[in-house]
């Protein structure tokens, strides 16, 4: 029985023709191999799968072969191209840099760069996966890389160009590998299974060019899977169930479910779904794919941009005519959001209804939001919001009518309309009223007496109410401002706060101004004691002495609060120091040729 090989090296191409999706590359190559314009640095950079330790292989043998063809492609019959194709060729030097990251790897490459070649005109090193050097290796390859010799050309090939030094990075010519498009995978697929002799349906092709992402290693590993699967009949149905891939079908149907707010029946499709095994985020995933298709087809110019099996255009297209755009990019954000919080989510399935749910009842909130047939704007709720005010009608204070034998208190009531009162007609009203008013009235009116207001305000209230007019401060006096402090002293002894009281009575006060003074401390605990204190001290000043702007200062005494700190010594410093007051240690030191211990 003969061995099995993939077809991802059965098929491995061999000249820069073959080479699937990566053009702008390989024609570069090809004609810097014609003008003799070959760099002695190269670093292919790009994706996975795509190409690039292919493409390094296919230099090192181009650039060896014997009988150059004029398209700059090698002729395979010579013997470097022959040895080359077995494997055998000493030209070629291939590190995996991922196993062989350290120095002495680079130093024993270093070496092998300083012999030249036996046959053929080039060495050429290839060294795969270089981002995986540490940097060690990385400073020991810069001085070969950068000047080599005339006979050496190295290849270095890496998926993450950001992890490589830029010191590498400049003493090499960068190729960028693309991702390879779906239509070049596809054709490429139908070509392997046309010499295979094997049944593959296109849309099976086309999915399995979806599912690899542009790699078309993973591409060819995917179609032989799901061939030993088929036993060589290669369907859409069975392509979707071997790569647990949901059928659009089920899409196409949810959507319509939501359309018609029937979430009942949206519901049992995502149980279906359920039972064969589909994860939530697997049905999130590909429902917001479907959404964002048919968010695609409703522009012409975006049509490029569907990424369909072949014949599911026209679908997609018509359905997308159905729906509109506000409810598409409202679920693709339902759907975005709810993917994101899938993996937080500790009931799965609940997790996904809900979004079910939601989306069932978007189109209702679409409608509730549009006026007119316009969509209305949204109103701002995070900025300052307007209120009404009820305004409150001005009050007159009117004189009650007088009665002979009774006398009664002015009413206040609110008039309908606006009415300003000024003050000297309120001033009057109360003077008014104040006055004693004969019993009967005649036609002339009696002077009103001259008074303050404070008097009208006191004849009017009576002596229910003790006014007094307010006194003016006194100035601050060291005699009754240490009397007052030291007595709050005492009190503090007699609430057994000694430590306060001992603060108080051993601080010093300076008079700055008529309303602040100073009081100077020597720690700063005797400070924090006099701020605990602060508030009921002041209060008793400010009463003392009839000013309630009077206020102090706190400070430390910085005669008191520097201390001396002496400089830590060391073993040595402290011998010195030692020896210095006593010579005799530095002597016996000496002869016994005695080490200081650090």
């Amino acid at each position: 029985m003969d061995n099995f090989v993939v077809s991802a090296r059965k098929y491995r191409p061999q000249t820069f023709d073959t080479v699937v999706g990566q053009q702008h590359i390989t024609t570069t190559l090809k004609n810097a191999i014609k003008n003799n314009q070959l760099a002695h640095a190269f670093l292919f950079c790009g994706p996975r799968g795509v190409g690039k330790t292919t493409c390094a292989r296919i230099l090192a043998k181009t650039i060896n072969c014997e009988n150059l063809q004029p398209n700059g492609e090698a002729c395979d019959q010579c013997a470097s191209c022959k040895s080359f194709n077995d494997g055998a060729s000493l030209n070629i030097h291939e590190l995996d840099a991922a196993s062989n990251n350290s120095v002495d790897d680079i130093r024993a490459l270093v070496e092998q760069v300083r012999f030249a070649p036996q046959a053929g005109k080039y060495k050429v090193y290839i060294v795969d996966e270089v981002h995986m050097l540490s940097a060690s290796a990385f400073n020991a390859f810069l001085k070969t890389l950068e000047e080599p010799p005339i006979y050496a050309i190295f290849i270095l090939a890496t998926t993450e160009k950001h992890k490589i030094l830029p010191t590498i990075l400049s003493r090499c010519q960068i190729f960028d590998f693309k991702r390879i498009t779906n239509n070049d995978t596809v054709h490429h697929l139908e070509e392997i299974v046309a010499n295979e002799h094997i049944n593959a349906e296109k849309a099976a092709l086309q999915v399995i060019a979806q599912k690899s992402e542009g790699c078309m290693r993973d591409a060819l590993s995917i179609l032989d899977k799901i061939v030993s699967f088929t036993d060589g009949k290669v369907t859409y149905q069975n392509t979707l169930e071997n790569l647990n891939i949901l059928d659009e079908d089920y899409f196409f149907k949810i959507t319509e479910a939501l359309q018609q707010q029937d979430l009942a029946a949206s519901m049992l499709l995502y149980d279906e779904i359920n039972k064969k095994g589909f994860e939530g985020d697997t049905f999130l995933n590909g429902f917001a794919e479907f959404i964002r298709n048919l968010l695609v087809c409703k522009t012409p110019k975006a049509a490029p941009l569907l990424d369909v099996v072949e014949g599911m255009e026209k679908k997609y297209i018509s359905v997308g005519k159905e729906v509109s755009s506000s409810f598409l990019v409202s679920a693709l954000n339902v759907l975005n959001d709810a993917e994101i919080n899938y993996k937080a989510a500790r009931n799965k399935r609940l997790h996904v209804e809900m979004a079910l749910i939601k989306l069932n009842f978007l189109q209702q909130a679409i409608e509730l939001s549009t006026e007119k047939g316009t969509v209305v704007k949204k109103k701002r709720i995070d900025g300052p919001i307007a209120y009404r005010e009820k305004k409150i009608e001005s009050i007159q204070i009117v004189p009650s009518v007088s009665v002979p034998k009774k006398e009664e208190s002015a009413k206040l009531y609110i008039e309908e309309k606006k009415t300003t009162i000024a003050a000297d007609t309120i001033y009057q009203n109360i003077v008014q009223k104040s006055s004693p008013k004969p019993v009967a009235q005649t036609k002339a009116k009696s002077p009103v007496s001259k008074q303050t207001l404070l008097e009208a305000i006191k004849a009017k209230v009576g002596n229910g109410y003790n006014v007094a007019e307010v006194e003016n401060p006194e100035p601050l006096e060291m005699q009754r401002l240490q009397q007052c402090w030291m007595d709050y002293g005492e009190q503090l002894s007699k609430r057994d706060k000694h430590a306060s009281a001992t603060t108080f009575k051993a601080s010093e006060l300076i008079i700055l101004d008529d309303d602040i003074f100073k009081i100077v401390v020597h720690t700063t605990i005797q400070k924090k004691l006099i701020e605990q204190e602060r508030l009921f001290i002041l209060e008793r000043l400010q009463t003392l002495f009839k000013n309630r702007q009077l206020s102090f200062q706190i400070e430390l005494s910085k005669t008191d609060d520097t201390v001396e700190e002496k400089p830590v010594l060391n073993s040595r410093q402290r011998f010195e120091l030692l020896a210095k007051k006593n010579p005799a240690l530095q002597l016996l030191k000496d002869k016994l040729k005695l080490n200081i211990d650090y």
